[in-house]
């Protein structure tokens, strides 16, 4: 390990006396606000809330409200900031870092039920969906119309859109098409204050700051999102995929440069290491060469001449780089059986272990044969089984760290194996995330990136939103007195590997 955890840094649970005097201090500000239904506190309601997709962490919400409109929202926001009561949006729950953990003391904010398509505008090429449409309705509502929406993360038949705007969400054809923050012209919401606000525009450009950058990826920290405009492109007359095999991890990482390298920008690059490729086959059955260390994914997408023609190029790019074996899809059915695999990855990884620890970092493309390799020297170190995918053309890992929560001395290890991705891809010149946010998950992390000065500047801006610091607190910024908590725990455990790297 090379950081302690974000388990770590969690704050000390509330007594129960102060907890039962404040819950009913809520309860009584909130329940003139909304329908009783659209107000939880009960225990047994409110469980179903205690974690998103990052199980490892939970945390009981004092109060959950689920409001059905924005006059709603916006009471809901004024009567917590009177109080100086945290709240915590939350969408779908499929966040894996805990970014939409509750606070003990706190309000979950679901938004739920701002689940309405306002409209899909073919001839601009924009939907304006809220906050709580889930990803892949986007593109089916679109779908009449030739058009779609591009970013696609696995859980996009349940992620929301608002969740997405969160976390900068990517998916499996970011390369080509881009995160959620190259595919969203407009954010609407509240602020903390219960005021509303609005980023972007639906025209070209906007009239002051360009702040539309900042809400995207902030986790929920800056605002409450009720409403997205958002891109549509039109549907490709063709979309062919390749599997490339490759007899060493290494080979396949250098296809992904020099693809790259070779000016091909493929609609989709993804590759899969072998045990994840045997996870994946026996769940899914899309025809994988087992034998094979790593597979590659590689789509092409435009006309039938330009597809051709770029599958050809691709497939003699990766020869050249060593591929022992291509399968190229014949039909729409074959691309998406492909592909399956590489969607069904977490569920796949699901069948052959109690739990997972999905990981999220990025390096620079030409780093993913060493990156894949340290892996594998830490699964040694840490007695514990990974599976590797990632999007390979942007160098965005999603390592699976398989173990059993149930074994507590097997969750710090899972923990300690994380950490240890992360400070390594720091080391390698990449960074403590990609798409899945930092939340509690990577606040330790963060404390190795950063310098205490570049944390202070995001401290800046998160406090010119959200002076008391009451919209997801504890989140993303580890504060100085817990970096140095930290620091104090790297020496005392003998735990810096790169000495250049602590900036705590």
């Amino acid at each position: 390990m090379n950081a302690p955890l974000a388990a770590t840094a969690l704050p000390a649970a509330p007594s129960r006396e102060e907890r039962s005097r404040r819950q009913a201090e809520v309860v009584a500000a909130l329940a003139p606000l909304l329908p009783a239904h659209a107000l939880l506190w009960q225990r047994e309601d409110t469980v179903p809330y205690e974690c998103d997709g990052l199980t490892a962490y939970r945390a009981m919400p004092l109060v959950v409200a689920l409001p059905e409109t924005e006059a709603q929202v916006a009471a809901v926001l004024k009567a917590c900031h009177r109080l100086a009561v945290p709240v915590v949006a939350r969408g779908a729950g499929t966040g894996l870092s805990g970014g939409a953990m509750p606070h003990e003391l706190g309000v979950t904010l679901s938004l739920a039920k701002f689940n309405r398509i306002l409209k899909v505008d073919p001839v601009s090429r924009t939907a304006v969906v809220q906050s709580g449409v889930r990803n892949a309705a986007i593109s089916e509502a679109a779908a009449p119309h030739g058009l779609y929406y591009a970013p696609d993360p696995s859980s996009k038949i349940a992620c929301t859109i608002g969740g997405n705007v969160a976390e900068n969400s990517g998916g499996m054809h970011c390369l080509k098409y881009g995160l959620t923050i190259h595919n969203v012209l407009r954010v609407r919401g509240y602020t903390v204050e219960g005021e509303p606000v609005e980023f972007g525009s639906e025209a070209l450009d906007a009239p002051g700051l360009d702040l539309l950058s900042a809400v995207i990826g902030s986790e929920g920290m800056l605002a409450v999102t009720l409403e997205v405009t958002v891109k549509l492109v039109p549907k490709p007359l063709l979309a062919r995929a390749i599997l490339a095999s490759f007899d060493d991890v290494r080979k396949a990482g250098n296809a992904v440069a020099a693809l790259i390298g070779a000016g091909i920008i493929p609609a989709g690059l993804e590759m899969m290491d072998k045990p994840m490729t045997a996870a994946v086959e026996d769940f899914v059955h899309a025809g994988y060469d087992l034998d094979a260390h790593a597979i590659l994914i590689c789509e092409s997408d435009g006309t039938p001449e330009e597809v051709e023609e770029e599958i050809a190029r691709m497939v003699a790019v990766m020869e050249g780089a060593g591929a022992t074996r291509f399968d190229i899809s014949t039909s729409e059915a074959e691309r998406l059986k492909f592909w399956s695999g590489r969607m069904n990855a977490f569920p796949a990884s699901g069948r052959i272990s109690p739990d997972y620890m999905c990981m999220d970092s990025t390096i620079p493309r030409k780093k993913l044969a060493e990156i894949l390799t340290r892996i594998t020297e830490m699964e040694t170190k840490y007695g514990l089984r990974c599976c590797n995918v990632f999007h390979a053309g942007d160098g965005n890992l999603h390592p699976l760290i398989l173990f059993d929560a149930n074994d507590p001395d097997q969750l710090h290890r899972a923990e300690l194996f994380g950490a240890d991705i992360l400070e390594t891809s720091v080391m390698l010149g990449g960074t403590v995330t990609g798409e899945h946010g930092v939340g509690v998950e990577k606040l330790a992390s963060m404390c190795v990136q950063f310098t205490p000065a570049e944390r202070e500047q995001m401290l800046g801006l998160k406090r010119a939103f959200d002076a008391a610091g009451l919209l997801n607190p504890g989140k993303v910024i580890p504060t100085l007195h817990r970096c140095a908590e930290y620091g104090k725990m790297h020496v005392k455990k003998g735990l810096l590997p790169f000495p250049d790297l602590p900036r705590f």
